[in-house]
This record gives structure tokens, sequence and C-alpha cells, in this order.
């Protein structure tokens, strides 16, 4: 995210005010995790990130539901319960944005579910007295669920963590463009120089 505050001429920062809080958060949060070879992988995805600030309260919802959905196959069988209550908790926070009833899952919720019947009927069992708290889920489940996930996937049995993080991140990216409305590709150019003097500052 340095880079990307300097990439947008912004103070040099891991918090840039260019990028959704949580978009940060959750590209941080994969850096971190991802191992230094993998890492390499992860730069073209800097521009993308710089311009995508909003305030659609969809964003953290979305965000979070992505990456617990992420993380849910994968997650080793302590934290899958976690990620399945979350999933259902997101869902029911969507659906109070979004005015519709809270009991329907999403298509890619279902499958995610479907994966983990066990950890998925414990949740649904935890959650069934539970309203959709949007607000509450917001400003505190989201950052939670968030991180849960990245971990879960970086320490999950799998052959790749790392491109499984990649792809959390990307999707999150194409979350973000579609819901402050971005165009996909249509992020700020970025030439080889302040490419390279970005690095420069990042590595030194």
């Amino acid at each position: 995210m340095e880079l990307a505050s300097y990439l947008a001429g912004e103070r040099w920062s891991d918090h840039p005010s260019c990028t959704h809080p949580l978009l940060a958060t959750l590209a941080r949060l994969v850096n971190d995790h991802t191992s230094d070879a993998g890492r390499e992988r992860l730069g073209p995805l800097v521009p993308a990130v710089i311009g995508l600030a909003g305030d659609d309260p969809r964003v953290d919802v979305e965000l979070a539901l992505r990456a617990a959905r992420t993380a849910l196959p994968v997650a080793a069988a302590e934290r899958q319960r976690v990620m399945a209550v979350s999933v259902i908790a997101a869902e029911r926070a969507l659906a109070e944005i979004e005015g519709r009833p809270g009991d329907r899952l999403g298509d890619a919720s279902r499958r995610a579910l479907a994966q983990v019947p066990l950890a998925a009927d414990w949740a649904r069992r935890f959650t069934h007295d539970m309203g959709g708290d949007a607000r509450g889920f917001r400003r505190h489940a989201a950052q939670d669920t968030v991180r849960y996930a990245v971990v879960s996937i970086a320490r999950a049995c799998i052959v790749d963590p790392d491109a499984l993080l990649f792809d959390l991140l990307s999707g999150a990216i194409a979350d973000c463009e579609r819901l402050l409305g971005r165009a996909p590709g249509a992020e700020p150019a970025v030439d080889a120089a302040q490419w390279a003097d970005a690095c420069r500052l990042t590595y030194r």
C-alpha cells in the first residue's frame, strides 16, 4: 500500500486515502502472508487499488463475504465454523443493506457452504436467532473476517496458498470496481520511471 500511496501522489503511508480502507487492509494482509517468491506477482495489482475509494456500504460486506467464501473450503476444520458463520452473517448484512429477505443465500455462498456440510450445519444453528446487523458487521465483523480468512488461507494445507491469496485480492479489486463504478482495467496508468522510483523507496 505504500507503493499505492506514492503512485497516487499522497504522503508515504500504508493507509492511503486513495483506497477503500477494507480493501487496503486486505492488500496488506495478502502481502504479509504471501511468500517472497509469490509477492512479486502482487506488484501489477498495485495501480489497480488506486482510486477505489467510496462510501457504498456494500463494499465492506462484499469484501468480507468474498474472503470468507474463499477461505471456507480450504481452512482447517477448527477454522471452518468461524468462516461459515461469517458467510451467513455477511449475507444477512448485505440483504439488510439491499432491502431483501435475509434468509436467501447467494449461489456462491451456497456452493461454499455445501463443501463443508458439518461446519455449515453448525453455523446455521449458531446464527438461527441472529438478525442482519449491517452496521455492526461493517464496523467490526468485516475487518475480523478478512483477517481470519487470509490467515486461514495462508495456513491451509493446499498446494499453492499464494495463488489463492492472489485470486482473493484480484477478485476483491473487481468487486470494488463494480460497486464503486469504475470500469475494469481503467486504473491509473503508471509509467516505468514512476514504478522504478516507487520500488526504490519501498526496498531502500
